[in-house]
């Protein structure tokens, strides 16, 4: 079974590390299900299927191929396996619940994966996930970094992130041609931004990391009236100087002022 550009597909080879992916799942209590995203040949499948005791496993694979392997190699997934794109994936039609996230991610599509985690929220206590080490650095970075930005924003307002281990190319085939990272996200129990926020929240971070080089009273000039950018001193600051904690509040007053 080949790996499939397409796909972005690139197959964990080692065991050890896909032992270690599937343990990272700890709040099991919280939740009955867990879902993974493209199981490919199996080598985590099978070490989360280890665990059912603690919950019971789906899968969601776009590959007819894999899902044909998948069949053969794992009978125990009869009936958990969701042929599909996971892009296109409506969650609540195969889960009934709060779910566990989890794969080995296709690289291609890594960034759409961290977005849907966020907009599964209020479903998904955790997710754990291998990525490329430099989209795993941009969920993790903090103000201040050159990676940090739209993604990271994002992520950290409504989970607690952490970064488990990394993962050399020779543990793939094909190998990649970058590094790869495990991380962890564990929801807030508080997020930082409310739910009749989000829209608002979403606006102003994607328009102040477009110009990420230009002041905020730039930026967002579309956003702001011109007298409020030009009369506090948050706006004189460019978006790699603003805490998390502060683009929840610009969020706030954005979604406030037209309430």
């Amino acid at each position: 079974m080949r790996a499939k550009k397409s796909y972005g597909q690139h197959f964990l080879t080692n065991e050890n590390y896909a032992q270690r992916i599937a343990d990272a799942l700890q709040l099991t209590d919280q939740y009955e299900h867990v879902l993974e995203v493209g199981p490919g040949q199996g080598m985590l499948t099978k070490y989360l299927l280890e665990r059912s005791d603690a919950f019971s496993l789906q899968v969601v694979e776009a590959d007819r191929d894999m899902v044909a392997h998948l069949e053969v190699h794992f009978p125990q997934l009869a009936g958990k396996i969701i042929s599909q794109d996971f892009m296109k994936l409506w969650v609540q039609k195969h889960i009934d619940g709060s779910f566990g996230l989890i794969g080995n991610y296709p690289y291609n599509i890594s960034s759409q994966i961290l977005m849907r985690t966020i907009e599964w929220r209020s479903l998904v206590p955790e997710m754990v996930g291998m990525f490329q080490k430099e989209v795993a650095d941009r969920v993790l970075a903090g103000p201040g970094s050159k990676t940090y930005g739209t993604i990271g924003v994002m992520t950290q307002a409504f989970f607690d992130t952490s970064m488990l281990f990394k993962v050399g190319p020779g543990n793939f085939k094909p190998p990649p041609k970058v590094q790869s990272a495990v991380i962890r996200l564990v929801r807030k129990e508080e997020p930082l931004v409310a739910d009749a926020h989000f829209k608002a929240f979403r606006r102003v971070v994607k328009a102040a990391f477009n110009q990420r080089r230009k002041m905020l009273r730039n930026s967002l000039k579309s956003v702001f009236p011109g007298e409020v950018l030009q009369q506090e001193e948050i706006f004189t600051l460019r978006p790699e100087q603003i805490s998390v904690e502060d683009f929840a509040g610009l969020g706030k007053r954005l979604a406030e002022a037209f309430s």
